[in-house]
């Protein structure tokens, strides 16, 4: 074996010191308490996170891999009462032990807002994968439910339709997903936070303060967070086949905010299909209008797909809209 194949005593020693670091951390981080409450929803738990007061409450729904509502949740709290909560496999969440298709987190998401006493009525937002799981609701719940904002939702006729450019990209995310597990056990990722790597990404991340991005961080840097996305993905098209058999809504209020583009051009999306990618989105956008008779579009002129760190305040604005609307209607 040539020495270029050999690993040398000096990366043994740091992979052994970053792997020794992340199970410290870990253990640190698991004996404090965290925000909000876990709640068992048959024999795992949930952790839900409430914040402001009065009626309707806003339940924050996130996209895939993302915990995006630590974000929001104090903004939307000066408008009304607002839950957010990490679905399973995420954040201070427990694994699940059922699929994860939107299906099986609806019936997670119902289940641990009655268990917790959040009554009814609620204002769904949905942030891109989460949009299925919001929309699935409405469709079971549909009593339970004023309002739905779609942050640069999913469509499934367009999901169950890509390309082959966009089936490949789709399992490019996989493999990285399967990468990313290694370099967490290894305490990669937390290395790669600890010296900012997450913000020179996304330079965006900036501007929110540190007690908000922690969370978020925080189940980035553990294997579980991407092992669920692996199970959220590849259960993608599974997921897009239980939206298929839902309704219209009729005239229920949605705000869809609709980004510029899916990425924003950068070295790190240079090899991406993207012109494949946002004729698919645009697709999807003409069907997610069609959803209700009380459908308004929001362009989000500066924002990429993570509206909810390039354009926070749309998300903010949308809301807004819904509870102008159901002011009006009583009034």
């Amino acid at each position: 074996m040539s020495v270029a194949h050999m690993s040398s005593p000096i990366e043994i020693i740091l992979i052994l010191a970053t792997t020794f670091y992340q199970a410290i951390a870990i253990l640190i981080e698991n004996r404090q308490s965290p925000p909000g409450k876990l709640i068992d929803v048959g024999g795992y738990r949930l952790r839900l996170y409430t914040a402001g007061h009065s009626r309707p409450t806003v339940v924050l729904e996130h996209s895939l891999g993302g915990i995006e509502g630590y974000l929001l949740v104090e903004e939307i709290a000066k408008l009304t009462r607002v839950c957010i909560y990490d679905r399973a496999g995420y954040g201070w969440s427990d694994n699940s032990p059922h699929p994860r298709t939107s299906r099986q987190i609806v019936a997670e998401l119902d289940f641990l807002l009655t268990i917790a006493g959040i009554e009814p009525p609620y204002i769904l937002v949905g942030n891109s994968f989460g949009s299925y799981n919001v929309r699935l609701y409405a469709h079971y719940f549909p009593d339970k439910v004023l309002g739905i904002v779609l942050t640069d939702g999913l469509h499934e006729t367009g999901m169950l339709k890509m390309s082959i450019y966009l089936q490949a990209l789709k399992l490019f995310f996989v493999s990285g997903f399967f990468m990313s597990i290694l370099a967490s056990i290894l305490g990669i990722i937390r290395l790669l936070n600890v010296i900012g790597t997450f913000e020179i990404i996304k330079r965006e991340l900036i501007k929110f303060p540190p007690a908000v991005l922690n969370p978020i961080k925080r189940s980035f840097c553990r294997p579980k967070h991407w092992i669920t996305m692996i199970r959220e993905l590849l259960n993608l098209d599974k997921s897009s086949r239980q939206l298929h058999l839902t309704r219209q809504f009729r005239g229920l209020p949605i705000v869809s905010i609709k980004a510029n583009t899916f990425f924003h051009p950068s070295l790190w999306t240079i090899l991406l299909p993207m012109k494949a990618a946002n004729h698919l989105r645009e697709q999807m956008h003409k069907q997610i209008i069609n959803l209700s008779t009380d459908c308004v579009q929001i362009n989000a002129e500066k924002s990429g797909h993570f509206v909810w760190i390039d354009q926070p305040e749309l998300i903010i604005n949308a809301i807004q809209i819904i509870l102008n609307k159901l002011d009006g209607a009583d009034n």
